[in-house]
């Protein structure tokens, strides 16, 4: 807590480092008889200050593991560096440079600005000071300065410092918004007190008083701007507890402008001045000790000054802080949860600080409403409604007690600022937060709160920002107990971005954007299914409910559709509908998964698919839930080709479903699909086109698209005259986020394995591939690529740069390395978390191919090794397709044995699970106990 006492309450506690009269008698006697400005004293100094500083730390970092008081380590911190200041100055400016009759020009005074002036430290926190100066620097003050700063410097110490005069701190303040904040938390170190006097009475008078609004809108608008670059939500899995939204630079933001606007010299102020109630000041207190526990933490567990709370720090920072594993959550879950609940704490000081300075100062200050948010003076009546009002331009409670009087309103005033597009009074959300024990099992069984509820939920103008309100100000988890559960909650795992509850609330926001018109570039296919379903509320419904059993040991699905057989009535639902809303909750991951990881050209995936599906409506309500779900997980998670493999499985599902699927025999797709490319090579010879469609097996032309068939025989063809035994060829898929690498060789057992290994050693990730062969013996195989570059040519360069590799490898110019991509950057990320391994061997999924399901821990050069197992098992791959979540690799393979037969053997079966799984347990032994499946 930025306090003016903070050297004071250290000292109380009982661990306040040696004082600076104490180091400056250690060093005189250390020094002894050696010249004070020798190399030899000078080292002796050194010596002496860096154990000091050594001490100090490390008795900062024990009272911290003792108390987990993060604030009070801070401080200590400070006074520490505090004292180490003075007594090198004063062993300068008396001993070192003694000054036998300084002059007045010779006063040198010495300020901690910026972090450092608000008197907390964190353990690898910048040291920012200020030299005052009475006028222009003069030889001795140089002198003095320079052993200062190359003192702590040589303490390996990062310091920001400037050297101004009096003069100079108020032209730069006035001009530099940094320079001004710096300066407004300037405390007094050592020397001249009336030099640091005369700066801080010439602040006060000249700038401050002058210039509140100005300081307010731009520190807000730094921090908008601040929010805006860390994703502006405070609820992402690796937050920044420093600069991130909810973290300690928001606190500081508003101490800054407590300061400068109210004058006050430390945050407990700001309750005289009734800008924060008691309760809310003791938040304040309670959500910064936390946060500096938290940063302190960080900074002794790296050795560095980290801010952000990445995956590798976050299981032995929880350790450090206290948090094990309970109640069927990590310890690391439960610390991240506690973290996002006092980032929510932050965020709602913020509004309150805020809201009390527009409403409380604005009608004073035009510039200061502009910066905060413009609003009109004045009450205004709401047409049909006694309970509420429009209060400066927000609403508000139109009388004390309407809560209390009749407990709806507090769902019901949700639904009103939606309908009528209106944030809220100041006034009211301090009655709503106040009222929260009114939301009872009596609430929550009212037909007209539940029928607001469901007009709130479906409403798509409105629906992200009133959810988010409800969830900041604690309704919607108290009115929905199961959603409440899943409040702050964090997944340990790489591919969720945000914590659970902002995830469903931004789901729904994509349903509603869709609604509204937008992402039609993005997502064509909901856009042409929207309109033809006969109920849209059931996605908004659906969407909330999705992930809400999220954190139990069960199954979040199975246990998501039971809590939606409850709820969905609830609300006012049918039987119909709730029995719909529960199969979509119950499915919602499928058809990512049928997409993403089965060979959807195989006709079995779509009757497999379609058999759990059953009606056209349940297939386009899941095609838009599926989209919904996956472009709220996180930013990049939704691609082009994610996109096409959910269209692709939608389209080839829909027949079956309609009745179309008995008209078209798979001898006509494959005459289909010849004519296609007979229109698409209408240049060749007629004898060249057959003789080219006679080297291919009937299930290459139901399988790969036309436009890759097309592609394949012009790389095929020009190959052929030119003669060339290997050929490669590229095609860049811009909307779909992929580059696809073609290559025409020779077959070979491992071609597979060496194309992953050279794609891993050109740092390409590969999202899928397609296998065939020829009936002369070729390989004709299509590797897909996670888009690396913004620019076509950028992906050509490397897509070039792996065909080359590939060809290299098969002439036996390059080898792969055995520990190929053990140093990575990926893998190095991936060391805390651990999976089992899962390996699913089953001949149900495929009329033609047995299927292998690979799971477990990713890493760099993973594919690389199972596709050479799986050439070693003699196997020959037809189809694969990649998947990676996070941490976590799905690999599917289509297989057949050397004679092109499923694998029925069950002896067999198991050896090629033995053999996979050993894959993962090379890894080092890091992998849980690995768990097999039958298909």
């Amino acid at each position: 807590m930025p306090l003016a006492e903070a050297d004071l309450r250290p000292r109380r506690q009982g661990f306040a480092p040696r004082s600076a009269e104490r180091l400056l008698a250690d060093l005189s006697e250390e020094v002894g008889t050696l010249d004070p400005a020798s190399p030899e004293a000078r080292a002796v100094v050194l010596g002496h200050m860096r154990r000091t500083l050594a001490e100090a730390r490390t008795a900062a970092e024990a009272d911290l593991a003792s108390t987990g008081r993060g604030t009070r380590c801070a401080m200590a911190l400070c006074l520490a560096e505090d004292e180490i200041i003075r007594a090198i100055h004063a062993f300068a400016v008396h001993r070192v440079y003694p000054a036998a009759t300084p002059s007045g020009a010779e006063a040198i005074a010495l300020a901690a600005v910026g972090g450092y002036g608000r008197g907390t430290l964190a353990p690898g926190s910048d040291i920012d000071l200020l030299f005052i100066l009475p006028n222009k620097q003069t030889p001795w003050g140089e002198k003095v300065t320079e052993y200062i700063l190359y003192m702590l410097w040589d303490l390996g110490q990062k310091v920001g410092h400037a050297v101004r005069s009096v003069d100079d701190c108020m032209r730069m303040a006035k001009a530099d918004m940094t320079v001004r904040t710096a300066t407004l938390e300037a405390r007094y170190l050592t020397g001249d007190r009336g030099l640091f006097e005369q700066l801080v009475t010439r602040f006060e008078t000249e700038i401050v008083a002058r210039t509140g609004p100005e300081f307010i809108a731009a520190k807000m608008a730094e921090r908008e701007e601040r929010h805006r670059q860390m994703g502006n939500t405070r609820y992402v899995v690796e937050p920044n507890v420093k600069d991130g939204k909810g973290g300690l630079r928001d606190l500081n933001t508003l101490f800054w402008i407590g300061k400068y606007f109210y004058r006050v010299k430390t945050s407990a102020e700001l309750v005289d001045k009734g800008v924060l109630s008691v309760d809310e000041y003791r938040l304040f207190q309670r959500a910064e000790d936390f946060l500096w526990a938290i940063r302190c933490n960080l900074h002794f567990l790296t050795g560095r000054a980290d801010e952000k709370l990445t995956f590798d720090v976050q299981p032995d920072l929880a350790r450090r802080l206290g948090f094990a594993d309970r109640a069927g959550m990590l310890g690391v879950e439960r610390l991240m949860k506690r973290y996002f609940l006092v980032a929510k704490d932050v965020g709602d000081l913020t509004r309150i600080f805020c809201t009390s300075l527009e409403f409380n100062h604005a009608k004073d200050m035009d510039l200061l409403g502009r910066a905060l948010s413009p609003f009109r003076r004045g009450r205004q009546k709401i047409k049909g409604e006694t309970a509420f009002v429009i209060d400066s331009g927000r609403l508000n409670i139109a009388e004390p007690g309407v809560f209390e009087a009749d407990p709806v309103n507090l769902v019901k005033c949700f639904h009103i600022a939606g309908q009528l597009d209106l944030l809220f009074h100041p006034d009211a959300i301090k009655q709503i937060t106040r009222s929260l024990r009114l939301i009872n099992g009596n609430l929550r069984a009212d037909k007209r709160a539940n029928a607001y509820f469901l007009s709130i939920l479906t409403h798509p103008t409105s629906v992200e920002r009133i959810l988010r309100a409800m969830n900041e100000s604690g309704v919607l988890g108290k009115f929905v107990p199961e959603f409440g559960k899943i409040v702050a909650l964090m997944q340990f795992n790489m591919y969720h971005h945000y914590t659970v509850d902002e995830h469903l609330i931004r789901a729904v926001g994509v349903m509603a954007e869709i609604a509204n018109g937008g992402l039609r570039d993005e997502l064509p296919l909901t856009h042409e299914l929207l309109p033809h379903l006969s109920d849209v509320r059931l996605l908004y419904v659906a969407l909330f409910l999705h992930d809400i059993a999220k954190g139990r040991p069960d199954d979040h699905s199975e246990a998501g559709e039971r809590i939606a057989r409850r709820f969905c009535p609830r609300i006012g639902l049918s039987p119909a509908e709730t029995d719909t809303v529960a199969w979509l909750v119950r499915h919602h991951l499928l058809m990512s998964e049928v997409a993403q990881a089965r060979d959807i050209q195989d006709p079995e995936t779509a009757r497999a698919f379609a058999d759990i599906v059953q009606s056209p409506q349940r297939l386009a309500l899941l095609m838009i839930l599926t989209a919904c779900d996956i472009r709220a997980v996180g930013p990049g998670v939704w691609t082009g080709w994610k996109g096409s493999l959910l269209r692709a499985l939608y389209f080839a599902t829909e027949p079956l479903l309609s009745g179309g699927h008995s008209q078209v025999t798979q001898r006509d797709r494959i005459e289909a699909a010849k004519s296609v490319l007979k229109g698409a090579l209408g240049k060749w010879e007629p004898e060249e086109i057959e003789a080219y469609l006679g080297r291919h097996y009937d299930h290459y032309w139901l399988r790969a698209e036309p436009e890759l068939q097309i592609e394949h025989a012009r790389m095929i063809r020009q190959a052929d005259r030119a003669e060339e035994a290997f050929a490669g060829t590229i095609r860049i898929q811009a909307f779909e986020g992929i580059t696809e690498v073609s290559f025409y060789t020779p077959d070979h057992p491992r071609l597979l394995s060496l194309i992953a290994g050279a794609c891993t050693m050109c740092e390409a990730s590969i999202i899928g591939a397609q296998i065939f062969g020829t009936r002369d013996g070729r390989a004709v195989d299509t590797f897909r690529l996670r888009r690396a570059f913004t620019s076509d040519e950028d992906e050509k360069v490397r897509a070039t740069r792996i065909i080359d590799t590939v060809k290299q490898l098969l002439q036996g110019r390059r080898q792969i390395l055995i520990d190929l991509g053990k140093e990575s950057r990926h893998n190095r990320r991936l060391k805390p978390f651990s999976l089992p391994a899962d390996v699913l061997v089953s001949n149900a999924l495929s009329e033609k191919f047995t299927v292998i399901e690979v799971s477990g821990l990713d890493r760099t050069g993973l594919l690389h090794q199972l596709t050479r197992e799986i050439a070693d098992l003699n196997l020959t791959i037809g189809s694969a397709h990649i998947g990676t979540y996070g941490e976590k690799a799905v690999d599917v393979f289509y297989v057949t044995d050397l004679t092109g037969q499923k694998i029925v053997s069950k002896t067999r079966q198991k050896k090629i699970r033995d053999a996979l799984l050993a894959v993962f347990a090379r890894r080092g032994g890091e992998d849980k106990a690995p768990k097999v499946a039958n298909g």
